[in-house]
């Protein structure tokens, strides 16, 4: 039903919603069925008139009822509740609209065939309000407009929600500082192994020269050795 009600010409698709335009196709077709039924009883069968019109009307109501509840409204309640008030009100719709408002008009003068048309566009208002308020009351979806200033509509995101955390560059960032981390901490004994090395190693002593002051020079071949002062005693 909501991909007729879309199609709506004249910007009606963002006025009438789409359990509407379902329920005048089902009473449409349920509104042929009751005048059907009423020529097979009446014409064919020759049931009296009363008994054939609450006939055809009372199957017609129970047909219209099975598959709004199922295709148009789509509920779920009780049909032990929903079935007795569904009887309930195609009683009084009966008793208000094709006897009483009927006949009323009739007896003002005005054509049979206008007179049914006028009360089978009261009856339709009458039953589409209970239907949609007092039986099917529990169903969620139909109830709105699906024209375009309807459906381009984006809901508001409820007060307090936050943004879902995805796993982006933010996030992995951790992770390549860890491995970084540990990347270094192998190749810096290799970079810092030679210097070390190097620096705990001693150098070697420069040599010096032989005249350098206060170098005590090597006797040459053939040179005697200097004397060695005697130690004095008591010093």
């Amino acid at each position: 039903m909501a991909a007729i009600a879309e199609r709506l010409p004249f910007g009606l698709s963002g006025v009438i919603p789409p359990n509407v335009v379902g329920y005048v196709l089902i009473n449409l077709c349920t509104f042929c069925i009751d005048l059907g039924l009423l020529t097979l009883f009446h014409g064919v069968f020759k049931v009296i008139a009363p008994v054939a019109v609450t006939l055809s009307y009372g199957i017609a109501c129970l047909v219209s009822y099975a598959v709004n509840r199922i295709l148009n409204f789509r509920s779920h309640g009780a049909l032990g509740t929903q079935l007795p008030l569904s009887v309930a009100i195609f009683v009084v719709n009966y008793l208000v609209f094709l006897l009483g408002m009927f006949e009323g008009l009739l007896a003002l003068g005005v054509e049979y065939q206008l007179a049914r048309l006028l009360c089978a566009c009261c009856e339709g208002v009458f039953l589409y309000c209970c239907m949609r308020w007092l039986v099917f009351r529990d169903a969620s979806t139909g109830n709105a407009p699906v024209g375009p200033h309807h459906g381009s509509a984006v809901p508001a995101e409820p007060a307090g929600a936050t943004a879902p955390v995805t796993a982006g560059p933010a996030s992995a960032e951790p992770a390549r500082t860890e491995s970084a981390r540990t990347e270094s901490a192998r190749t810096e004994p290799a970079r810092t192994g030679p210097a070390s090395a190097g620096q705990a190693t001693a150098e070697p002593a420069a040599p010096q020269p032989a005249n350098a002051p206060g170098a005590a020079s090597a006797p040459q071949p053939g040179e005697p050795h200097p004397a060695v002062p005697a130690r004095r005693e008591g010093a």
